[in-house]
Order: C-alpha cells, then sequence, then structure tokens
C-alpha cells in the first residue's frame, strides 16, 4: 500500500510541472486578448469622446477657448505631480543611502578598533616573533602549534586589512552616490518651481478667458445656454459608454452588486457641501448630484471599484472622469484641473481618479460628483458613508 501511494505522490510532483507548462501559454493568450479587448474599448471611447466634442463645436465655439485653457491646465497639473512624485522617490532613496552611510561607518568603527588590537599584538611579539617563537619551544609539537597559530593570526590581520579597505571603498561610493542624488534633487526641485510657475500662468490665462466669457454671455440664461450641460447628451454619451464596457469583464477584486453598497461607499472628498441634490449650482443651475467644497490639488477618491468609461472634458462638467459600476450605475466626478486616469483602467475603491479644480467655467475649487443609474440622477446622500 506504501509502495502505491509512493508511486502516485510521485506521478503527482512529476505532473504538476507538467501542468504549470501548459498552463503558461494558455494564460498569455488570456493576456493577450484581454488587452487586445481593452485596446478596442479604448478606441471605441475615444471616438465616442471625439464625437461629442465634434457635436459641442457644432452648437458654438463658446466652449473651446475653455476646453483649451482647462486643458492646459491639466497639463500643467500632471506634469508637476510626475515631478513631485519623482522627489518623493528621490528623497527616499536619498534617505536609504544616509542610512547605509551611518551603517558603513559604523561597521567601520569596529573594525579599526578589531585591527588595531591586532596590530598591538603583532607589536608586543617583536619583529622577530617568528624567530623567538622557534627558539623559545623544547618540543617540536609544541613549536608547530605555535607557528599554526602564528600563521592564523597572520591571516585573520590580513583579511581583516582586506576587509577594512574594501568597506572604506564602498563608503567612497556611497558618499559620491549621495552627493549625485542630492544634485539630481536639487535639478528636480527647480523643474519643480518652474512647473508651479507654470501652473499659475495656465491657471490665470484660464481666468482670463473666464471673464471674457462673462463680458461675452453678460446675461446668466444666455451663459447657461452656451455652457451648461445638456441633459439629453449627457444620458446619450452615458448610454453609449454603457454599451461600450457592457461585455468587458471585471478585473477588480471586489465583485459585490454596486447596489448592495447602499450607505458604504466612501466619500470621493473630504468637505463641505455646496450644493445638495436637488439643490442649485452656483451658476443657477439644479444639483443632479453634490457639489463639495475642495481645495485645487486635492485628490479626489473613487467611491466603489470599477472601470474609467470616460477622461475627458465634457460641456457642463468641465474635466470629467466617469466610473463604470456595473448593472447600469456610474459615478461622475466632474469639475476636475487634472484626469489622473485613463480610459480602461480599472481603480479600486478610494483610489485617486483625478484633482480638485475648476474647470469648465467655475468660479472656484469643488468636485461635482453624481450617482447615475442607466443614465438617470440619483440622489448620492444616501449612499455614501456619513
Amino acid at each position: 500500500m506504501k509502495t502505491v501511494a509512493a508511486w502516485l505522490l510521485l506521478a503527482l510532483l512529476l505532473a504538476a510541472p507538467l501542468a504549470q507548462a501548459q498552463a503558461a501559454p494558455e494564460r498569455a493568450k488570456k493576456e493577450a486578448a484581454a488587452q487586445q479587448q481593452l485596446d478596442a474599448l479604448r478606441t471605441q471611447i475615444k471616438a465616442i469622446a471625439s464625437e461629442q466634442r465634434a457635436l459641442e463645436g457644432e452648437r458654438g465655439d463658446a466652449t473651446r477657448g475653455l476646453r483649451e485653457a482647462d486643458a492646459k491646465v491639466s497639463d500643467a497639473v500632471r506634469s508637476l505631480r510626475q515631478t513631485e512624485a519623482g522627489i518623493a522617490t528621490q528623497e527616499i532613496g536619498l534617505q536609504q543611502l544616509e542610512e547605509k552611510k551611518t551603517a558603513l561607518e559604523a561597521g567601520l568603527s569596529e573594525q579599526r578598533e578589531a585591527l588595531a588590537t591586532l596590530v598591538r599584538s603583532a607589536y608586543a611579539l617583536g619583529r622577530h616573533e617568528q624567530l623567538k617563537l622557534l627558539l623559545a619551544q623544547d618540543k617540536m609539537s609544541d613549536l608547530a602549534r605555535v607557528l599554526a597559530y602564528h600563521r592564523y593570526f597572520q591571516n585573520d590581520r590580513q583579511q581583516r586589512i582586506g576587509s577594512l579597505l574594501a568597506e572604506l571603498q564602498q563608503l567612497a561610493q556611497v558618499a559620491q552616490q549621495i552627493i549625485d542624488q542630492r544634485q539630481v534633487l536639487e535639478a528636480a526641485r527647480l523643474q519643480q518651481q518652474t512647473e508651479l510657475t507654470a501652473l499659475e500662468t495656465q491657471r490665470t490665462e484660464r481666468a482670463g478667458v473666464l471673464v471674457e466669457l462673462e463680458k461675452r454671455f453678460k446675461d446668466r440664461a444666455a451663459r447657461l445656454v452656451a455652457l451648461g450641460r445638456d441633459e439629453k447628451s449627457v444620458v446619450q454619451l452615458l448610454e453609449k459608454l454603457r454599451d461600450a464596457v457592457a461585455d468587458i469583464p471585471r478585473q477588480v477584486d471586489d465583485n459585490r452588486p454596486f447596489a448592495s453598497r447602499r450607505g458604504q461607499l466612501g466619500r470621493p472628498l473630504a468637505g463641505s457641501a455646496l450644493a445638495a441634490f436637488g439643490g442649485k449650482l452656483p451658476d443657477g443651475r439644479s444639483s443632479d448630484g453634490l457639489l463639495i467644497a475642495g481645495t485645487a490639488g486635492a485628490e479626489v477618491r473613487a467611491v466603489a471599484p470599477g472601470r474609467v468609461a470616460y477622461s475627458d472634458w465634457l460641456k457642463g462638467y468641465g474635466l470629467l472622469t466617469i466610473i463604470d459600476h456595473g448593472d447600469g450605475w456610474m459615478s461622475l466626478y466632474a469639475f476636475n484641473d487634472a484626469l489622473l486616469k485613463d480610459v480602461g483602467d480599472w481603480v479600486r475603491a478610494g483610489e485617486p481618479l483625478a484633482t480638485v479644480g475648476s474647470s469648465g467655467g467655475q468660479g472656484r475649487p469643488a468636485l461635482y460628483f453624481e450617482l447615475r443609474r442607466n443614465g438617470q440622477p440619483q440622489d448620492p446622500k444616501p449612499w455614501l458613508r456619513p
């Protein structure tokens, strides 16, 4: 019986690598198919976005300058964020090098003390220690043992000296790396200052565009028509996006239905509500979601897992990210200064999507957040955690 069990175990062990080898090409094939599907999705949604922009262009050029100004601010914000992320990484690297230098210096101190002890011992034996040891021994066995000890002593001293020299060289290399890293960090900080200046310039130019629009549309109703959202076109856009992502399999760990998350969604931004669902937005429009006060540059986060269905500028929403959560549910994040995710990206709950801004012609930094089911606005309040 034991022999049979042993043969069975051996067969299983031999079969496992074979199964893994057979599974690898199949897994690669599935990954390639998923990537091809994702590329097709992105192409399709980009076409939808282009169609939307063309439709806006046909209705007038009032939003064209605003879209371009918002795009420049978005590019400046994204460039600045990348530089700041690089600075953070470089600072961590510099700290690690400093810690390595400290550890090397501590080790060198111990090595120096040990080597000093050996040198003092060697000096105590005198310059002709081998001859003295030979003359001092009466027996050949004692003489051989003493000479062996002496050789061990000499070898140990040479090894310690070699180790000390190697560590000194390593310390010199680390010190040079620290100098180089500090220079790179300083260059990145200078670049950061340049990008900050560019960002302020772009925001000033955008403010100028808004002033011109205010002059052009002195009447609020005319401004709303020119810059406000077209609810019919928004619903049509959401339907097209929903159809585009309907057949894409989910790739996030949390697959709970969105409907089961009522009262459990994390807030997209910490801040006070400037307009509630059904209330009035600052420009006089009715609110189909929540307008949340924020600081320019603060991170906007996904309320639940899903796939990015839209990441572009949209009339009435400015720079907008739309997340598809399945079963007809979508969340919209508008008025951003920069969009951090691309179409087709999977996001987890709490993951940064954008940065707070005032795109789309808004007067102050804030996030406009909507929940929609089959294109129809839903009151977000019952869905969000208190």
